[in-house]
C-alpha cells in the first residue's frame, strides 16, 4: 500500500485550513476537487481520515497522514535550500507548526523566531498550550517542535534542555492587607482569592503544596493570557506566581510583595521530530541560544 503524496498534501491543507473551502483556496482548486481527493485517499487506505466537523479534524489515521505530509514538506524545503541560487530564494516558505507555553511566548520565544526567519524561508504556525501539555501536540503530529516540561523524549523525537522558568508567589500590598492581615501564612493563602491561568493551571496549587497549605476551595480568577494574567495580579484580583520578567520591577518599587515560601522552578525542554532536517536544527539552535540567555540555568536531566 502506498500513500500518494499529492493526496497527503491535500489532506494536510484541509486540516491546516479547517475547511475544504480554505484548502481549495490554498491549493487553487475547487472545494469539490479537494473533497474528491480526500475521498480517494480514504478509499485507497480503507480508513476514515477526516471528521467533518467545523473546523474539520483528523482521525488517528488522518493524523498519521498529515504528519507524513509535513515531514515531506520539510525535507523538500531542505533539498531546495541545498541547491542554493534562485531556486532556493524563490521557493515558497515552508510552514513549521510549533507548540509553546504562554510565558515563553511572551518573552524569549518570538525574538528567536524573528532571527531565524531572517535567514530561512519559513513561516511559523504557533500553538499555545501549557508546558505540561505541549508534548501531546508532538505525539499527535500537530506540531514539529515544542517547548515542554517533559524531559523524556516523545517517540520519534529529540530533546534538548532549555533552562528553568522560575516563579515567585506575589500579590499587591493592598491585597495582602485585606486577605492576609496577619501575614501571608499557608492557611490564609489557601483560602484567599487567587489567579489561575486556566482550569488546568496547577502552578499555584504546587506552591500551596510546597508550603504545606491545607486543601481549600478558594475563589479563583481564570485569566488565560500571560500578560493579562500578570496584570490581574498587579490590579489586586488575587495572588499568583509570576516569573521575574513580570515581577522584578514591581517587587523592587513595592507595587508587589513576595508572599514568602520557595520559588517554583519549571524546567523547560525543546523537543522536535528526529528528521535530520537542517531547518529544524537551525530552529532548535536559535531557540536554545535565546532560552539559555533568558532562563535560569538548566537542571540536570
Amino acid at each position: 500500500m502506498q500513500i500518494p503524496l499529492d493526496l497527503a498534501r491535500t489532506l494536510a491543507a484541509v486540516i491546516d485550513g479547517g475547511t475544504f473551502e480554505a484548502a481549495a483556496a490554498e491549493l487553487h482548486v475547487t472545494p469539490s476537487a479537494v473533497s474528491q481527493r480526500v475521498k480517494q485517499l480514504e478509499q485507497r487506505l480503507g480508513r476514515v481520515l477526516v471528521v467533518r466537523s467545523k473546523p474539520v479534524r483528523p482521525t488517528e489515521a488522518g493524523a498519521a497522514v498529515v504528519r507524513l505530509a509535513r515531514q515531506l514538506a520539510l525535507l523538500e524545503h531542505d533539498a531546495l535550500a541545498a541547491f542554493g541560487g534562485d531556486d532556493a530564494a524563490s521557493a515558497r516558505p515552508t510552514t513549521v507548526p510549533l507548540a509553546v507555553n504562554a510565558d515563553s511566548l511572551a518573552t524569549w520565544f518570538l525574538p528567536a523566531l524573528a532571527r531565524i526567519a531572517e535567514t530561512h524561508a519559513v513561516v511559523f504556525d504557533l500553538h499555545r498550550d501549557d508546558q505540561d501539555f505541549t508534548a501531546g501536540l508532538l505525539e499527535s503530529g500537530t506540531v514539529m517542535g515544542a517547548v515542554t516540561s517533559q524531559a523524556t523524549p516523545v517517540a520519534g523525537c529529540l530533546v534538548r534542555p532549555l533552562g528553568v522558568m522560575r516563579y515567585t508567589a506575589v500579590a499587591t500590598p493592598a491585597w495582602v492587607a485585606r486577605w492576609c492581615p496577619g501575614g501571608a501564612e499557608a492557611a490564609s493563602l489557601a483560602a484567599a482569592p487567587r489567579v489561575d491561568f486556566d482550569r488546568r493551571d496547577d502552578l499555584q496549587g504546587e506552591y500551596l503544596r510546597l508550603i504545606e497549605a491545607d486543601a481549600a476551595d478558594p475563589p479563583r480568577h481564570f485569566v488565560p493570557a500571560s500578560n493579562d494574567f500578570a496584570t490581574a495580579i498587579k490590579l489586586g484580583l488575587g495572588w499568583g506566581l509570576l516569573p521575574g520578567f513580570q515581577s522584578d520591577d514591581e517587587l523592587a518599587d513595592g507595587r508587589l510583595v513576595a508572599l514568602g515560601g520557595p520559588p517554583v522552578d519549571v524546567p523547560l525542554f525543546w523537543q522536535q521530530w528526529n528528521l535530520g532536517s537542517p531547518l529544524l536544527d537551525a530552529i532548535a539552535d536559535g531557540l536554545t541560544r535565546d532560552a539559555r540567555r533568558a532562563l535560569e540555568p538548566s537542571v540536570a536531566v
